[in-house]
């Protein structure tokens, strides 16, 4: 309990607010350095620019990012968003249509009515999707 007793209360929950704030900070570092990469609309000399003045002055340039590009930053993001869904919503249709009792017997019946295959082997398929 010595060790208790060398650092009071106030001063843990002050340490945790600083360890906190830390990771805030952090965690917006990488998104802006993760924005810098993802934007098309500056060039490489922009974004290298950028980067350094992240890095050089870190809380001068989080923040002068974030008032400059805050808006540009939702933007990208929700575009990206945008396409993530679009290409999980077109993989689950992909997927969705071409498995399950009722695609296989839907496709047997497509190949009954061009004559591919006779009706017994229809009524076959149609079992064996059904079981």
């Amino acid at each position: 309990m010595l060790i208790a007793a060398d650092y009071p209360f106030l001063d843990v929950v002050w340490t945790i607010v600083i360890f906190f704030v830390w990771v805030a900070w952090l965690m917006i570092l990488f998104r802006i350095i993760g924005d810098v990469f993802r934007r098309h609309d500056i060039s490489g000399w922009g974004k290298a620019a950028w980067l350094i003045f992240v890095i050089v002055v870190p809380f001068l340039g989080v923040l002068v990012y974030l008032i400059a590009n805050g808006q540009g930053m939702a933007k990208r993001d929700m575009e990206h968003a945008r396409a993530a869904r679009a290409e999980f919503d077109d993989y689950v249709q992909s997927v969705a249509a071409s498995s399950g009792p009722a695609a296989e017997i839907d496709k047997a019946k497509q190949l009954l009515d061009t004559g591919a295959i006779t009706q017994t082997e229809f009524d076959a398929i149609k079992a064996k999707a059904i079981a």
